[in-house]
């Protein structure tokens, strides 16, 4: 506690500052703190383990899509008409090919 200087007949002259009283108020404000920081750690969690979940879920989901062939597509083993190969490899002999990328 803070005192003020006393006059000559011992009566204080100034006033009497109350530290506790900010100490009280700082205290408050930590608690806040703490109760906002704890707060934001629960919301926290709970955004994890939702999102932890959902990418699950997706996991599995494509892990079921990947396993089935698609409908839409023909299924086929191999080349269904040879010919359509000779546009996508290279010629046999590469003195016959007289094309120039520039």
């Amino acid at each position: 506690m803070e005192v003020g200087s006393s006059n000559s007949s011992g009566q204080l002259s100034g006033l009497v500052v109350d530290t506790r009283r900010k100490h009280r108020e700082e205290l408050e404000q930590l608690e806040k703190m703490d109760n906002g920081i704890s707060l934001l750690q629960r919301i926290k969690n709970k955004l994890l383990h939702h999102l932890l979940s959902s990418s699950l879920d997706v996991l599995r989901f494509l892990n079921n899509v990947d396993s089935k062939p698609d409908p839409l597509l023909p299924q086929t083993t191999g080349a269904v008409n040879s010919t359509w190969d000779q546009w996508f490899e290279r010629p046999k002999e590469a003195k016959r090919c007289g094309c120039f990328i520039l």
